[in-house]
């Protein structure tokens, strides 16, 4: 069996396979020269210097060792053709299966680039991003999405001022809606950020000591750093034959177009179960979690990928949890106080529980996610009343 590509979803499909019995040959391919490692931690704790790359650590030497995994670091796949891997350097590599995890890479912002532009994707940007976040350096961050959310904050702890230029009218708008977003500009404003929103890039030049940001409304932002997030884009361009929209097309088991060969992670485009439809997500546990699945069907253990996504971040001391997957909603119901940043909100379609979103409610989020999972008509005047349990409604 092949892997290509040693991020989340394929260190944990490696590990997968060797824990439930797989004793045949397994090689995973990857273009960084690191061992595979968690990306979560890159723009929080390993950014603000908090935790070493040894802590990231997915598949270390010993282990791939002791498990007979063959890592080929520094080796980019060129080209993917039915159940053959193209190396560059020509050489080829035929798998009795193959799992492509090629995770996604940053979105390019046009006419943004220079020495002071940096995206975070790697260690390697992490390292570069680190060395410029030092007391008192004026920090611009394009996308208040979660990678620029969490930015912002790191770079906050680390003493730099912080500007966030968001185009639509409040953080992590798509994923919260409108009146949520709005909270989570509030908490970055309290916070210490200077926070700017329904703001596009228009222009970007490089001074002598510093650069310029310039925006759709004529304001200037002078700064030493730019950092942009405004998305990311599935790493699909070596796939050759495949069934490609915005990811990989992948059934509930993972399998691909392709007879013999998976997907998981950022890559792929899953037919999800539970939603009825194709979705593509980028989160540590779903990568982990499909992963896992994926390894369970290369072995002959039919298992659907079908758990509610649930995802989490860490900004501005509070810890953000969102579990399910809603683009459209008829019914907002919120528990708790938006206002102290101490709430979690539901969101409900058709009277169904799709989605939960919270700050501080750790404990809410996972009961929202086992009711998601049973596709759960709750009473909305409970999930509102602070004074209910809400595991009894399980």
């Amino acid at each position: 069996m092949i892997i290509v590509g040693a991020g989340q979803s394929g260190a944990v499909t490696a590990r997968t396979l060797r824990r439930l019995g797989y004793d045949g040959g397994l090689i995973v391919v990857g273009d960084e020269t690191a061992p595979p490692y968690q990306r979560p931690p890159l723009s929080k704790e390993y950014l603000a210097g908090e935790a070493g790359l040894d802590e990231l650590a997915l598949l270390g030497a010993e282990w791939c060792a002791a498990n007979d995994v063959e890592l080929r670091l520094g080796t980019r796949a060129a080209a993917v053709k039915g159940r053959e891997v193209e190396l560059d350097g020509s050489a080829v590599l035929t798998a009795d299966a193959l799992v492509i995890t090629t995770g996604a890479r940053p979105r390019a912002l046009p006419g943004v680039a220079g020495e002071r532009v940096r995206y975070l994707r790697t260690v390697a940007d992490a390292d570069r991003l680190r060395a410029d976040l030092v007391p008192g350096a004026r920090v611009v961050v394009v996308g208040a999405g979660f990678i620029g959310s969490e930015v912002a904050s790191t770079a906050l702890g680390r003493g730099a001022s912080v500007t966030v230029l968001e185009g639509l009218g409040s953080p992590l708008q798509r994923i919260v809606g409108a009146r949520l977003g709005q909270v989570c500009g509030a908490l970055q404003r309290d916070s210490g950020v200077d926070l700017r929103t329904g703001v596009s890039v228009t222009g970007y030049a490089e001074t002598a000591d510093g650069a310029r940001v310039t925006t759709g409304d004529g304001q200037v932002f002078e700064c030493d750093v730019v950092v942009v997030g405004v998305g990311v884009r599935p790493n699909t361009e070596l796939l050759a034959g495949f069934d490609v929209d915005d990811g990989v097309l992948v059934d509930p088991y993972g399998l691909t177009s392709v007879e013999g060969v998976y997907a998981a992670g950022d890559v792929a485009r899953h037919h999800h179960p539970l939603y009825g439809r194709k979705v593509r997500v980028e989160h540590f546990d779903h990568a982990s979690a499909h992963g896992t699945a994926v390894a369970k069907n290369l072995l002959g253990r039919a298992t659907p990928y079908s758990a509610p996504h649930w995802f989490w971040s860490d900004q501005f001391d509070r810890n953000l949890q969102y579990t399910g997957h809603c683009e459209e909603w008829d019914q907002l119901v919120v528990r708790g106080s938006p206002d102290t940043y101490d709430f979690v909100a539901f969101y409900l379609r058709g009277g169904r529980l799709e989605a939960a979103f919270g700050m501080e409610r750790g404990g809410e989020i996972a009961v929202a996610r086992q009711l998601i999972a049973a596709a759960a008509v709750p009473d909305p005047r409970v999930l509102a009343d602070e004074d209910v349990d809400l595991t009894d409604l399980l």
